[in-house]
């Protein structure tokens, strides 16, 4: 299902610019707008957490199809994609619980480190989806199922 990568990328993107949209909003202070567009960030996402579970599970993750010798500095610059990444989601989680139980002098506090973490965390995605699929051919892709149960 080569569009799968596609539409996930599609989603972080769509969530990084909700994201930014929200910042726009609470800066101005519409509270309400803020509240709908950041929710809807919130479930972007989640779409793209879905998607791209999903795709890791039942069809697999693609490996770096570039030339070797770009392979370790992929390799550093994806698991830095992931750490962030990682990070990000925690802080969203956070910061979108802080939001939803009224805590709003934490959520003041947490949600701009946030959204700057979620935006270099699309930025660094959308660069891994490139450098997978559009400037390289990508390499094998195995499922983890596969992976594990040794099919």
């Amino acid at each position: 299902m080569p569009f799968l990568p596609t539409l996930s990328t599609a989603f972080i993107v769509i969530s990084a610019v909700l994201v930014a949209i929200g910042w726009i909003l609470i800066v101005k202070g519409k509270k309400k707008a803020h509240k709908k567009t950041m929710l809807a960030a919130a479930v972007s996402a989640l779409l793209f957490f879905i998607i791209y579970m999903s795709r890791t599970i039942f069809a697999g993750n693609t490996s770096f199809g570039g030339p070797d010798d770009l392979k370790i500095y992929y390799t550093l610059f994806l698991v830095f994609h992931i750490i962030l990444a990682t990070t990000g989601a925690v802080f969203g989680i956070i910061t979108l619980t802080l939001a939803l139980k009224r805590n709003i002098k934490k959520h003041e506090k947490i949600g701009p480190v946030t959204s700057i973490i979620w935006f270099f965390t699309a930025i660094t995605g959308v660069m891994v989806y490139l450098l997978l699929y559009v400037f390289y051919t990508g390499g094998e892709t195995t499922s983890m199922i596969k992976a594990i149960l040794g099919f």
